[in-house]
């Protein structure tokens, strides 16, 4: 049965302060809203408006000075951070600017890598790691090392990285932002594939509002506060430099209870 619709993450009066008495700076203030099962949220607003703050602290690398984080009902802030670390590996899938694949592994081994920190054997992981790898269409491309790969190459494999938990929530951070734009296109229509044919759940913070218009709703993000919330119409996927490989087999995220 399809869990489309089911409140993934709830995030509640978030405030973040850094400094101290008058040096006090305000990063957030009352930030509120929650994300559902299959949505592509894009996250924008204007540099030091807040975004980075938040995208830290709903990926549980920093806590939040009051307010709350909550995914799948389990709240973040009561965690302690062995809760935290073990939670953010098992549950949080992440996908960032500069790729970070470690340079001495193979594109195989730097997908399985979350798994492989979390005590399972690469013999274990690796027909999950092979599959994700053929479904983004890198099938020939498992035993090359990142130096051998292109830099869309290289955001494939961290997309596979993110995807091999089967994550709860994936947090993407401007993960087109170093991609010409015919590779960024096909990056965005695959993180948009994920989201609207395999459930994945989306939070993805950009400047770019082309990118942003392949998401299915924008919050924007200024001052530290919520500025505006906006759902888009469903738009059929963008027909960019289609590979075939991206029609892969639909594979049903595990549910989580």
């Amino acid at each position: 049965m399809s869990n489309f619709g089911q409140k993934v993450l709830e995030v509640k009066n978030l405030k973040k302060f850094y400094g101290h008495d008058s040096h006090l700076v305000e990063a957030l203030v009352d930030v509120s809203f929650s994300l559902e099962r299959g949505q592509f949220t894009s996250l924008m607003g204007p540099s030091g408006g807040g975004k980075s703050s938040l995208l830290h602290l709903i990926g549980g690398l920093d806590r939040p000075s009051q307010g709350s984080v909550c995914i799948n009902n389990k709240c973040l802030e009561n965690m302690t951070d062995n809760q935290l670390s073990a939670f953010r590996r098992q549950n949080l899938g992440f996908i960032f600017q500069f790729f970070y694949l470690l340079p001495t592994l193979t594109a195989l081994e730097n997908v399985a890598l979350p798994c492989l920190i979390d005590g399972q054997p690469l013999s274990e992981v690796s027909p999950r790691a092979i599959e994700l790898l053929g479904m983004i269409g890198l099938a020939h491309r498992i035993h090359h090392r990142p130096d051998q790969l292109s830099g869309g190459e290289m955001q494939r494999v961290a997309i596979a990285r993110a995807l091999v938990t089967d994550p709860l929530l994936i947090v993407a951070d401007e993960p087109t932002g170093n991609l010409d734009s015919k590779t960024g296109a096909l990056v965005l229509e695959l993180l948009q594939t994920m989201a609207r044919e395999q459930g994945h759940t989306i939070l993805m913070a950009t400047h770019d509002a082309n990118a942003a218009s392949y998401a299915d709703r924008q919050i924007t993000i200024r001052d530290g506060m919520l500025e505006s919330d906006r759902r888009h119409r469903p738009m059929v996927l963008k027909k960019v430099h289609r590979t075939p490989q991206l029609d892969a087999p639909h594979r049903e995220p595990r549910h989580h209870v």
